[in-house]
């Protein structure tokens, strides 16, 4: 018998597979480690970034301040009244003390700093805080003096852009994918060598293989069966009528539907996270058919003295600077000066993307479900607080209103205009409380006018 080639080839090539994984996994501990010091580092960088100040406690100055001075001030941009931080090298502490406790009598005396501040800001007098002890405003100088804080999160994410093509627990995603097309163009090599070795082996043995017989072509057996072909047809025509009919039914049907605002506006900031009741801004929904664009002098309220957010309300998708560049343009929309605070009188329309459309042949009134049925915005509209970038939550299709008519019950509390009907239907129907479909709310004529 020959002595057959290749015999030790397999267990070799298996030996530098495994090594070269071995190396590959440990090249991604030691990243994983580089990374965790790195991040180690960044947390003690912004540990010694925010040195304690000799004024006073800057966690309960930045309380005392978001309540009493928010309104007015910001500590690193001007507001209504100037930007507060380094006032402590500009002012005598002594003097601080007698404005903030009475700024109308620092300038009933004449004070030179007082009047010229007085008549720089349009002769607006400062409100007094004579209930705020030296220590209490020295707890608010503190936190107004410290220094401006870094956007930890947008620069975390940006990193974690940079890395290589993203990572999970540390292991770099493309190390995962050469190992696995290592792996496999091994495994490829191995098949081909053990087929040729099993051929070698044959040949020394003198094993004949057999050649393989020709078989009729699948296609033309089932053609030739004709039970098959009639199963098959009836088989595709009602697949096809039942994927053709799902098609047309999603037709008009925008669920999901989520377009890029011109401006973005965060719902999960205003209507989560500062709890803004959905009705301030969309107020005609009370009493109107449309619940309405809110108008910008609507986001003007707040946002004449509120030009950026806090550091912390940046993400790893959202940076601190975007937010404060979508605020730039509903300055600029308006026409708001921020460094003047005066309106400039150019202003720019606001192209919004209307999201939630019915059709024209459908009727719905918001303040009929609004005010009068009590309805809540989360009940067509989805959890609108927690979205970012806000989609289309529910199908509004005409089923979709239908079953919500039949399972709602008729609110009744402080509800006279239904007293009598409702008494007399539930007579009828033999319950407690109505349903909206029992109250007459599936006639055609309600929603198809």
């Amino acid at each position: 018998m020959e002595k057959v080639k290749y015999r030790n080839s397999t267990s070799r090539l298996w030996l530098l597979s495994v090594a070269f994984f071995i190396s590959c996994t440990f090249l991604s501990w030691s990243q994983e480690e580089a990374e965790e010091t790195a991040d180690a580092e960044v947390q003690e960088e912004q540990v010694e970034e925010a040195p304690a100040s000799g004024l006073g406690d800057p966690a309960n100055g930045k309380s005392l301040f978001n309540s009493l001075c928010a309104a007015c001030h910001k500590p690193y941009s001007e507001s209504i009244g100037p930007a507060l931080h380094g006032i402590t090298e500009k002012r005598d502490m002594q003097w601080l003390y007698q404005w903030i406790e009475n700024s109308a009598d620092l300038i009933a005396s004449g004070d030179e700093e007082a009047v010229a501040i007085f008549e720089e800001y349009n002769n607006t007098p400062m409100p007094g805080f004579p209930q705020l002890s030296e220590s209490e405003v020295n707890d608010i100088l503190a936190y107004v003096e410290q220094p401006k804080p870094e956007p930890v999160a947008a620069a975390t994410g940006e990193g974690a852009a940079q890395e290589g093509g993203g990572s999970q627990g540390g292991v770099s995603l493309n190390v995962i994918l050469a190992i696995l097309v290592f792996v496999l163009v091994m495994l490829l090599v191995v098949l081909f060598l053990v087929n040729k070795t099993l051929k070698n082996f044959a040949e020394a043995s003198g094993v004949v293989v057999p050649e393989k017989t020709k078989r009729k072509p699948l296609w033309k057996s089932f053609v030739e069966n004709q039970f098959l072909v009639l199963v098959t047809s009836i088989v595709v025509l009602l697949a096809v009528a039942y994927f053709g009919y799902g098609w047309f039914m999603q037709v008009g049907v925008d669920q999901s539907y989520q377009p890029i605002q011109p401006i973005h506006y965060s719902h999960k900031i205003h209507a989560g996270d500062n709890q803004i009741d959905c009705k301030y801004c969309h107020s005609s929904a009370r009493t109107s058919k449309q619940a309405g664009i809110p108008s910008l002098n609507v986001c003007m309220n707040c946002h004449k003295t509120i030009s950026e957010v806090a550091p912390e309300t940046a993400t790893a998708e959202y940076s601190k600077e975007f937010y404060d560049g979508e605020i730039a343009k509903l300055y600029d929309a308006v026409g708001w000066e921020p460094s003047t605070q005066s309106y400039s009188g150019e202003t720019q329309p606001v192209k919004w993307v209307r999201i939630h459309n019915l059709p024209d042949f459908a009727y719905f009134n918001h303040s009929q479900h609004v005010s009068v049925g009590g309805v809540q915005c989360q009940t067509c509209h989805g959890p609108i607080q927690e979205m970012e970038v806000v989609y289309q939550d529910a199908p509004l299709t005409m089923g979709w209103c239908v079953n919500c008519h039949r399972d709602t019950k008729v609110k009744m509390e402080g509800n006279e205009y239904y007293e009598k009907i409702h008494e007399e239907l539930s007579t009828k129907y033999g319950v407690e409380e109505l349903t909206v479909a029992q109250m007459g709310g599936l006639e055609c004529a309600k929603c198809h006018y």
